[in-house]
């Protein structure tokens, strides 16, 4: 009767920068990043990951939105046309995660050494650990910058959060809710909207309560079997996406390269902080 070898155990990592609510850097995204420099094309960089070209576009928008400088540069032409650009920033970024990558599993495999053979079942449960600790977000919309402004009211808190140069995001929350997220000015903090509570319009004459306005150029629209999601990308490079109807693009008129204003309330907005 043959002998059966000892099965060894072998820790494999992959580093992703996360965050509570949802990841910004990981494998898939960076090979992203790299075929998009090697390529110059959305298209033939998401066949190459592989991707859906929506969720290329969306894993685009993501990082753009929450990095401290543009990773992506993209000139609007058609649904697959167009060509997009890996930043200088987006090379040292992909440069810097490859470099981290492999003292990660330089280190692992330090420790997977150590363990040996009868530390195998603390590496499954330590596997089995990670992934009860990721986390992801619904929201489609991300963005990240420092508070600006805190206004406090009787029962709730008015927080404004800068995005760029030319756009701040206003956000209403309880009192406890700022003072749980430890809320100072100058601190950086995360701010969640959902696609489907931001309304858009073209006619700049129209008022609104709406606190937040957000003023760009329609880069996609994806039609879907109801509705569309349409993407607008602000001078800044960051993007906001709303779920809308058909009847709606058409009636706003509603094309890639044309002006478009994402609006939503300032209580659509989700604030969160990480330690």
């Amino acid at each position: 009767m043959a002998t059966r070898r000892p099965i060894h155990h072998k820790l494999v990592g992959k580093v992703t920068v996360d965050t509570e609510f949802g990841a910004f850097l990981g494998d898939t995204r960076i090979r992203l990043l790299e075929a998009i420099d090697r390529y110059g094309s959305i298209s033939q960089a998401a066949k190459a990951v592989p991707l859906s070209y929506k969720a290329a576009w969306d894993a685009v928008d993501a990082m753009n939105n929450v990095a401290e400088e543009t990773l992506v540069e993209r000139s609007v032409g058609g649904r697959h046309g167009g060509g997009t650009l890996l930043t200088d920033y987006g090379r040292r970024l992909v440069a810097m995660y490859r470099a981290v990558e492999q003292e990660y599993q330089a280190t692992l495999e330090r420790l997977s050494a150590l363990l040996g053979d009868a530390g195998s079942a603390d590496i499954d449960h330590f596997q089995t650990l990670l992934r009860r600790m990721s986390m992801r977000t619904s929201a489609r919309n991300q963005f990240a910058g420092p508070v600006t402004g805190l206004r406090k009211g009787e029962v709730s808190f008015e927080v404004n959060l800068r995005l760029d140069a030319e756009h701040e995001l206003s956000a209403i929350i309880t009192r406890e809710s700022a003072e749980n997220l430890g809320l100072i000015i100058g601190r950086e903090v995360h701010a969640f909207v959902k696609a489907s509570a931001v309304i858009l319009m073209t006619d700049r004459k129209i008022r609104t309560t709406a606190r937040n306005k957000l003023w760009g150029d329609v880069s996609n629209i994806h039609e879907g079997p109801v509705n569309s999601e349409v993407t607008i990308t602000l001078p800044g490079g960051r993007t906001v996406t709303a779920i809308v109807t058909h009847d709606s693009v058409k009636s706003l008129g509603l094309a890639l390269g044309k002006p478009a204003c994402a609006v939503f309330k300032a209580s659509s907005v989700i604030l969160a902080t990480f330690d």
